[in-house]
């Protein structure tokens, strides 16, 4: 789709106005004590809370009243069709379970795609203070230390590497002993952070990213922002990412062949 220069201004603001919102819904829970959660699965615990549901609503407000043809699909509500060819993806609490463990680095995820990439996203850190945005001409931080470009580290080799990822288990046994092979030749491997280390990717601090069992609004806003940034996003067969699944993101191609060559045994 050709995305005109007023069209894309558009879009900017309306994701921009749906961080603010989120931000303040999420912030309003943020840190209360006994905040309730429900779990979405049995096996495991996926939590939901009302500041999860709360953060939805309100970026589905502003998009009635500011884009009501486009499409929407959100972790909380589902799926709805548009008309325009454009779909919000919408991720209103990334790091659910940090949320309720009152550390600071969960966010909100928010990008725009139509029928073949994501053309904008937002990963927004609302009690940081910190968003980071990527697509339709734009690679920047805002934050408390102002306003910095986006831009990946210099190529560098597995050894010389930061390394992230959510959950030390990741997926499977099998994907599991498949990050381990990546993770034994890095230099430094941390956990834990959600979607805060895929922005850290875009800003120069970290390396890699590996996870698995991800959805599309876990993925789409981190894949706008690291190409922006100059970085690059796949499956762990180095195909498009966009539905989620087994993810690799890196700082440079030379480092995710490598990191695609291990991961594939």
């Amino acid at each position: 789709m050709q995305i005109s220069e007023a069209l894309a201004s558009e879009l900017i603001a309306t994701a921009h106005e749906l961080a603010d919102v989120a931000r303040v819904a999420t912030l309003s829970y943020f840190r209360s004590r006994d905040l309730a959660a429900e779990t979405k699965e049995i096996e495991r615990f996926d939590p939901v809370t009302a500041a999860d549901r709360l953060s939805e609503e309100r970026m589905r407000e502003v998009l009635a009243r500011r884009r009501p043809q486009d499409g929407i699909l959100g972790e909380e509500f589902g799926a709805r069709a548009g008309s325009t060819g454009l779909t919000w993806v919408l991720d209103p609490i990334d790091g659910t379970r940090g949320y309720l463990s009152g550390t600071p680095t969960w966010g909100v995820l928010i990008s725009v795609r139509d029928a073949e990439r994501v053309l904008y996203g937002i990963i927004d850190q609302p009690y940081i203070g910190e968003r980071f945005e990527g697509g339709l001409g734009r690679a920047l931080t805002k934050g408390p230390m102002g306003e910095v470009p986006l831009g990946v580290r210099s190529a560098r080799p597995l050894a010389q590497s930061i390394l992230f990822s959510t959950f030390p288990e990741v997926g499977t046994s099998e994907e599991g002993a498949a990050f381990r092979r990546v993770a034994s030749g890095a230099k430094l491997v941390r956990y834990g952070t959600d979607c805060y280390a895929y922005a850290l990717i875009a800003a120069g601090q970290i390396d890699l990213v590996i996870e698995a069992g991800l959805q599309a609004y876990d993925v789409q806003a981190p894949i706008a922002v690291i190409e922006a940034a100059g970085g690059i996003v796949t499956d762990w067969q180095g195909r498009p990412a966009l539905e989620g699944g087994r993810i690799l993101a890196a700082a440079s191609r030379e480092l995710h062949a490598e990191a695609l060559a291990l991961l594939n045994g």
